[in-house]
């Protein structure tokens, strides 16, 4: 059974920081990309960043390049989403999500190339 339990959110000021993290069970990174998706109030679901299933690339949306750092531990069994400089506008619930990686999944945030989904966490970005 494929588990995935994200934690880390909260309320940070802009220009502040937060570290994701996600938790995940019964499945292979061997065949599996893993990344995260966020979707703020009012908007659809976007592809923020993931890691392909060999670990060697990363692919980020536009508009969190340079700000977000994707990254995973197999021995324990997590991934991160290490968020510096944040702004309002990254304000949103922050989705762990394992499936098919590519640039084109985080870039037009194709959640149909994800096959399992974690229940999310909140990030409010707010002064």
């Amino acid at each position: 059974q494929v588990q995935l339990v994200e934690s880390g959110g909260g309320l940070v000021q802009p220009g502040g920081s937060l570290r994701l993290s996600c938790a995940h069970s019964g499945f292979s990174l061997d065949d599996n990309g893993i990344g995260w998706f966020r979707q703020a109030p009012g908007k659809e679901r976007e592809g923020v960043s993931c890691i392909t299933r060999t670990g060697y690339t990363a692919y980020y949306v536009d508009s969190v390049k340079g700000r977000f750092t994707i990254s995973r531990d197999d021995a324990k069994s997590a991934m991160y989403l290490q968020m510096n400089n944040l702004k309002p506008e990254d304000t949103a619930v922050y989705y762990c999500a394992v499936g098919s990686c590519s640039r084109d999944t985080v870039r037009h945030g194709y959640s149909h190339a994800m096959d399992f989904w974690g229940k999310g966490t909140l990030v409010t970005v707010s002064s």
